[in-house]
């Protein structure tokens, strides 16, 4: 698995209140998250790198207050105009 280093002030962790573990975790998600979002990567793929299953990543998209499905409406306006 490939790894990715991000320097951060060593006072993260009491600011956020949060062990590295949980940081790593929370990056993770919000990475995936946000990439999902902008249709970069599927629900799968996003729950990949979160390190969950879609469930888990769909559920987690709801605590955040994010849209758990991405709708492109002009591909949705194309396919009602199709019937």
């Amino acid at each position: 698995m490939t790894q990715v280093s991000v320097e951060l002030p060593e006072t993260v962790y009491s600011v956020l209140h949060c062990s590295p573990g949980e940081l790593d975790k929370e990056l993770r998600l919000a990475a995936s998250a946000h990439w999902y979002q902008q249709g970069r990567i599927s629900q799968e793929w996003a729950a990949k790198i979160a390190g969950m299953d879609r469930t888990d990543f769909l559920l987690a998209l709801a605590r955040m207050g994010k849209d758990s499905f991405v709708v492109d409406f002009d591909d949705l306006d194309e396919e009602l105009a199709r019937g």
